[in-house]
């Protein structure tokens, strides 16, 4: 019996029971960076802590992509998500990409997709967001 593995596409993207996003907090003024920072951009200072991304947030921004690289489904929905003051850039899935649809201050949360699988049954994980039901 082959085990299925998950492998998330990106780091800060936890695959707990219940998924959610880990990001690097300044624990000087508590910024919060996805990415990798040798000092923080608000403060300038260099220590981090892990810290846990709400799992539900409001759409900022959108927009509706029309053009994307060959083998991309469109259109699709490109957003900012505000988790509790943590900036989350992400695409909404399960709603219609049109903006009869979509809008600012919408209540969204994070959901799972697979992305694809490995020669050994890996799949690959990544996130979006979705409106709450």
């Amino acid at each position: 019996m082959r085990v299925t593995t998950f492998i998330p596409l990106v780091e800060y993207l936890k695959l707990d029971d219940e998924p959610h996003l880990v990001a690097h907090e300044c624990v000087s003024c508590g910024a919060r960076f996805f990415d990798r920072r040798n000092a923080c951009a608000a403060c300038g200072k260099t220590e981090f802590a892990d810290a846990a991304v709400p799992t539900v947030g409001t759409v900022k921004s959108f927009t509706i992509v029309h053009r994307a690289a060959p083998g991309i489904p469109l259109p699709f929905v490109a957003a900012l998500i505000d988790c509790e003051g943590t900036s989350v850039r992400a695409n909404l899935i399960n709603v219609e990409p049109d903006p009869a649809f979509v809008r600012t201050g919408m209540k969204v949360q994070i959901t799972t997709t697979q992305i694809g699988t490995d020669a050994d049954g890996g799949q690959a994980v990544g996130f979006a967001f979705e409106p709450v039901s």
